[in-house]
């Protein structure tokens, strides 16, 4: 019987899907497995994968390749996640040496997986995973953030997504679970936590609560200490008064909001099956500004939806010009079977939904380089997190408009005085680079526990 016991984790896809990787992490460690950063010298290599666009099923697929290719010939290969939950076919047919599969609910099974003699699978109807009790986690994030996962699933039925067939109906944790993971992590010494969901707006709606969120939040800051909250995911139509009020209440409760908005012509907003008008998009974008006149704003926007034409794209780079975002994501739409929209005649070609992608990039970089002007001679508190990547003469670091892997980042080109990452600093900037911002430090701000410190 093989024996090994080093395991290799690979996790695609969003911070949710990252969040089951770091409880998956935790379980085996607890169970005395060794984790090893080299494919090669794993006995187990565990692939966590995402299975909502074509992109990242493709990605998945090349992963898998490369695992096959450099692994021990008598390592044990597992794959889970939402790709196993939906297109498990296509993994077996690809790959019929993989030994095990998980389904997006049964992240719990892992050791299941790993002692298992015979290759087998475990993929139950619970299509996607929420942590309960004392389950452990290893959090793999710098240790100054983490992501805390309040809901899954989606009780939306936008045209073009398939995440609710993936991912199942909306289930929230309770207040108290995310009340404890949040002590949780304080205790463990992160200084900003991450909220996310598919739309944190949901969060206690199956079980018909009022406010969930607001209410949840109000309870957050009760907690004595210093730390930032980032809401990532809330849906415009979610964004209420009472959430505002909650958002001007405690600066520990970050200006910024991922805000995915997708498009602003009503046609198209109809065809999405969006639950938000143009003018109520504008409405909310103008009352976030008015009573948050420091709100950071991050959406995602798409192109090429079918049906689209040059007038309606125009609309939306008209939009953008006439209300400034800080940051955008924008994708061209995919067609994904099982997706009302991949039915839907008038589909774009892929020649003009690239052409449309770069247009509009090319309009959000002229933009932010404007928008960021704000910002030169001002004083900001920046997390310091670690040297750019190109210098060890420059830091990196973010302040609250700044969300990590997906916002620009604040550049520090006077690092004598930074004495350890995961700490605040009070940074004066300087000058701007495209998305990023370029500052040196002035004044050191609180001393966190359990920092990186510099050698």
């Amino acid at each position: 019987m093989y024996s090994g016991n080093k395991v290799h984790f690979t996790s695609l896809g969003c911070a949710r899907n990252l969040v089951d990787t770091e409880v998956m992490l935790g379980i085996v460690l607890k169970a005395g497995y060794e984790i090893t950063e080299e494919e090669n010298q794993a006995d187990f290599l565990i692939v966590n994968t995402c299975g909502f666009l074509e992109a990242a099923r493709q990605e998945a697929l090349g992963t898998l390749a490369t695992l096959f290719a450099e692994k021990k010939e008598e390592a044990k290969v597992v794959v889970c996640g939402c790709m196993v939950q939906k297109h498990s076919h296509e993994l077996k047919e690809r790959f019929p040496k993989i030994h095990y599969f998980l389904g997006s609910g049964d992240v719990e099974k892992i050791l299941l997986a790993l002692t298992s003699e015979e290759k087998g699978e475990e993929i139950s109807s619970a299509k996607s995973f929420l942590q309960w009790g004392e389950v452990p986690r290893l959090i793999t994030t710098p240790r100054h953030y983490a992501y805390l996962k309040i809901a899954e699933g989606c009780a939306k039925r936008c045209s073009f997504c398939i995440i609710p067939t993936i991912k199942g109906p909306l289930k929230s944790k309770s207040q108290e679970q995310v009340l404890k993971e949040f002590q949780a992590l304080l205790h463990q010494g992160v200084h900003e936590i991450i909220l996310i969901a598919q739309d944190l707006g949901d969060f206690g709606k199956e079980r018909r609560e009022r406010g969930a969120l607001e209410v949840l939040l109000k309870e957050m800051l009760k907690i004595k200490g210093d730390f930032w909250i980032r809401l990532l995911y809330l849906y415009p139509d979610e964004i209420t008064d009472e959430l505002i009020e909650v958002l001007q209440s405690d600066e520990r409760l970050l200006s910024y909001l991922d805000m995915p908005i997708q498009h602003i012509n009503p046609t198209i907003l109809k065809a999405m099956r969006r639950k938000t008008s143009r003018e109520q998009i504008i409405d909310i974008y103008e009352k976030l500004h008015e009573k948050i006149p420091n709100i950071v704003l991050r959406t995602s926007l798409m192109v090429g939806f079918p049906g689209e034409t040059e007038e309606q794209f125009e609309e939306l780079i008209q939009f953008v010009q006439d209300y400034p975002l800080d940051n955008i994501g924008v994708f061209p739409f995919s067609l994904e079977k099982g997706a009302h929209a991949a039915k839907l005649e008038n589909q774009i070609p892929d020649e003009v939904k690239h052409k449309r992608h770069e247009h509009l990039m090319q309009v959000q970089k002229s933009i932010v380089q404007k928008t960021n002007q704000k910002y030169l001679g001002k004083k900001l508190q920046v997390l310091v997190e670690g040297y750019h990547p190109d210098s060890n003469l420059l830091m990196r670091g973010r302040f609250y408009g700044q969300c990590p892997e997906i916002d620009g980042q604040v550049i520090l080109n006077e690092i004598s005085s930074v004495s350890a990452f995961g700490e605040l600093y009070e940074v004066e900037i300087t000058d701007i680079l495209e998305y990023d911002l370029v500052g040196h430090p002035i004044n050191f701000l609180k001393k966190k526990s359990n920092l990186l410190a510099i050698c």
